[in-house]
């Protein structure tokens, strides 16, 4: 029972794998990207582990449990119950905060409910979601939406030319009528020609029957101004309305905090409660240290246990390395990280023992000073008596590993085999990617090249800048780094714009395309690939299509079945007539170069590399090669692709320029430390042709071989903002201030002086 046995595994690219896994260790599986990590460790043992677990409820509880999938697999034994945390953003609504999402907040409405002067209600009347304490004006979400009336009318224009700038309200829309047609108005008159009185009618009357109107307007229909109405239709409670209008409202609608409460989301008798000179409201506004701070100042002998159960929920939250968020931010504004870290936290504070954990790469987003606290807490996690199962990339957290399984040798087809198992020692020796990677010594740039010039920030202040001037040297490759939460995100990707809005920033976010997008669709090559089986087959192009004649029928091309089992778990299936091609079966028969479309859609973008050797599908295959991207496949879901490699493959769309200000946020997400090579010297090949790249980053490979350096802290959220060096790498490594110096200098192992 000591270990985990898998027996035959096949998911994806796994070439039937059968390893034993030990129990009650930190296991790390690590391998290049696409080698069958994730394949391994989510897809088979978590959704096998999840999957028996969910079974064992009533089927209440397991439609509202998470699924993962039925893995292709003989056989797993000795599984423990999971707890898997990923990646994946806490997202929620405008609801949803730090405080909610840890639990932290419902402790802290019991510590109101129990000492704060005067009571005014028990701990759910201190919740903004309950009517009891929200405030009324805003419903409990701090902000108010109303419309701006300069986006919103054209004064140019007449009612009849199309002065309302908002769909349905335009001439022919329905909801103009309610205007033209109620008497009030000449149609035919510009609005900067109305009397305040009729703008006033036009934009805010109350509802009200209106005097004399057309023949036309109903009886039983009522006259509202603009504003109120479009208010009422499209900004109560996120309606269908909203939903639908989404795109529109955001060129007409301006939030603001809101006026009675002022931001603070609850009523005036619940902010009345105050311990100290604190409302509820004033606390969440602390950041965690100094909230922690000020609980620690409270004495209470009746109360103890919530005082103490609250310092240690805090507690845990800045072990973490998330000392600087605050309880009152939204979880919709957290990045993957930070999203993963606050999942970290809720199951710290438990006592169960003898689970299984699963984490998805912790280290993203963090410099090497807060990785040494998430490796203490996966310690923490074992110690218990649990199991640690992480996929990860990062050198130092592969250090604390008991137990190593390296997947390779290669991506996609050619990886999901198993290269190396044991301990860390022993994967320096063998000859995988990753045990090649640590054999070798990291090494410095001292050969820097020099600015043509600066782009210089003034005075910057927003968010925990504390009004930084600094230059940026122009046509090298500059690395900004610092703790998380420092600032580094702020200078360069909120501040530098304001000074220089032609910058170019590539992120992480997702792709603005719908469910059937794919890789073939963002470069551009999905039409000349048509193009190219319509001739050589003498048919419609728009049968290569699974938005036009070529879509399956029966799933209108999207490739997959939902079965919806009443009050039991849907089910997602691949299509059973296209067998998920999306395609119809008939189609299969046209043949491009011996392959069918859905073959060509199959391969991977090295495959493709000898597929289609003319330059047009060249010259793009192999600049994603060139970023660690060859085990993509052509027809992939644009949908599912990670943070890192949705960076990637917008970075490909650059390097036909040139002159220009690129910024990257952290662009080795995800990548295998033996890809950050090829990442270098794409990033050396856009300076080379007259950029000037910014990259923020924690990776140590890259930040070695910077021209220049920004480093930015010393701590996080009010602890950082101060610039605490610029300069070369070789003056990085002699300064005794810098975090990141100290780091740095293991990593090269040079000694302090």
């Amino acid at each position: 029972m000591k270990q985990i046995t898998i027996s035959n595994a096949r998911q994806n690219n796994l070439k039937n794998i059968s390893v034993a896994i030990p129990k009650n260790k930190i296991v790390v599986f690590t391998g290049v990207s696409g080698s069958g990590k994730s394949s391994l460790v989510f897809e088979t043992v978590g959704a096998e582990a999840q999957r028996q677990f969910n079974e064992t409820q009533g089927s209440f509880l397991r439609n509202r449990l998470r699924h993962i999938g039925v893995p292709d697999v003989d056989k797993i034994e000795n599984l423990n119950v999971p707890i898997i945390i990923n990646q994946k953003r806490l997202g929620g609504n405008a609801r949803s905060t730090v405080g909610t999402a840890t639990d932290v907040y419902a402790s802290l409405r019991l510590l109101f409910s129990r000492i704060g002067k005067p009571f005014v209600g028990y701990s759910n009347a201190f919740s903004f979601n309950n009517p009891l304490g929200m405030c009324p004006e805003c419903e409990g979400l701090g902000f108010v939406q109303t419309v701006n009336v300069d986006a919103l009318i054209d004064g140019q224009k007449s009612l009849n030319e199309g002065a309302i700038l908002f769909p349905t309200f335009q001439p022919g829309g329905w909801r103009l009528t309610r205007y033209t047609q109620s008497g009030y108005f000449d149609n035919d008159r510009k609005l900067e020609k109305y009397s305040p009185e009729e703008l006033n009618m036009l934009l805010n009357a109350p509802e009200h029957k209106p005097r004399k109107p057309h023949k036309e307007w109903r009886k039983t229909v009522k006259y509202e101004g603009i504003i109120p109405r479009i208010e009422k239709a499209f900004l109560k409670k996120e309606s269908k309305e909203y939903i639908s209008r989404k795109e529109a409202l955001k060129n007409i609608v301006i939030t603001k905090p809101c006026p009675v409460c002022a931001g603070k989301r609850l009523n005036d008798k619940i902010l009345s409660c105050k311990i100290g000179n604190k409302d509820i409201a004033d606390c969440t506004r602390l950041s965690i240290d100094e909230l922690l701070e000020f609980v620690n100042s409270l004495e209470s002998g009746t109360y103890e246990t919530i005082l103490a159960e609250l310092r240690n929920k805090l507690k845990n939250i800045i072990d973490i390395g998330l000392q600087y968020l605050t309880l009152d931010r939204r979880t919709d504004t957290l990045s993957g990280g930070e999203s993963q870290r606050i999942k970290m936290v809720k199951n710290l504070g438990n006592n169960l023992t003898d689970l299984l954990y699963i984490f998805d790469e912790p280290s993203i987003g963090l410099h090497p000073k807060d990785l040494q606290n998430i490796a203490s807490i996966i310690r923490q996690i074992k110690d218990k008596g649990n199991t640690v199962m992480i996929v990860e990339h990062d050198p130092d957290l592969i250090k604390i590993a008991d137990w190593v399984i390296d997947m390779g040798p290669q991506s996609g087809k050619s990886g999901g085999q198993i290269v190396y198992e044991g301990s860390f020692e022993g994967l320096k020796k063998s000859t995988g990617k990753t045990g090649l990677y640590f054999a070798k010594k990291p090494h410095s740039n001292y050969s820097q090249r020099k600015a043509k010039g600066y782009l210089e920030i003034k005075n910057g202040n927003l968010h925990n800048l504390k009004n930084v001037s600094v230059k940026i040297p122009q046509n090298v490759l500059t690395v900004v780094t610092g703790v998380a939460g420092s600032g580094k995100s702020t200078l360069i990707n909120k501040v530098l714009p304001r000074f220089y809005p032609q910058i170019t920033v590539i992120d992480q976010s997702l792709f603005a395309t719908g469910i059937r997008s794919n890789l073939l669709t963002y470069l551009d090559l999905s039409d000349d690939l048509r193009e190219r089986f319509s001739k050589a087959n003498q048919v419609s192009s728009k049968l290569f299509s699974r938005n036009s004649e070529g879509a399956c029928e029966n799933c209108k091309g999207i490739g997959v079945e939902k079965i919806d089992l009443a009050f039991m778990d849907d089910i997602e299936q691949p299509c059973e007539v296209c067998g998920g091609s999306g395609f119809k079966p008939e189609v299969l028969k046209y043949l491009y170069r011996d392959k069918n479309i859905v073959e060509v859609m199959e391969m991977t973008v090295e495959e493709a590399i000898v597929f289609f050797p003319d330059e047009l599908y060249a010259g793009s295959f192999e600049m994603l090669s060139k970023l660690g991207l060859s085990y993509l496949s052509l027809g992939q879901r644009l949908d599912s692709f990670s943070g890192g490699e949705r960076q990637r493959l917008k970075l490909t769309r650059e390097l036909k320029n040139s002159n220009k200000i690129i910024v990257l946020d952290e662009p080795s997400t995800g990548l295998h430390p033996s890809d950050t090579q090829k990442l270098l010297d794409f990033m050396d090949a856009l300076v080379d042709q007259g950029n000037t790249l910014i990259v923020i980053e924690h990776n140590l490979d890259v930040i070695a071989h910077a021209d220049w350096i920004i480093d930015i802290g010393p701590g996080a959220g009010k602890y950082g903002g101060y610039v605490l060096f610029t300069g070369t790498v070789s003056a990085l490594l002699e300064d005794g201030v810098s975090a990141t110096a100290e780091y740095l200098r293991q990593h090269l192992s040079i000694d302090a002086d």
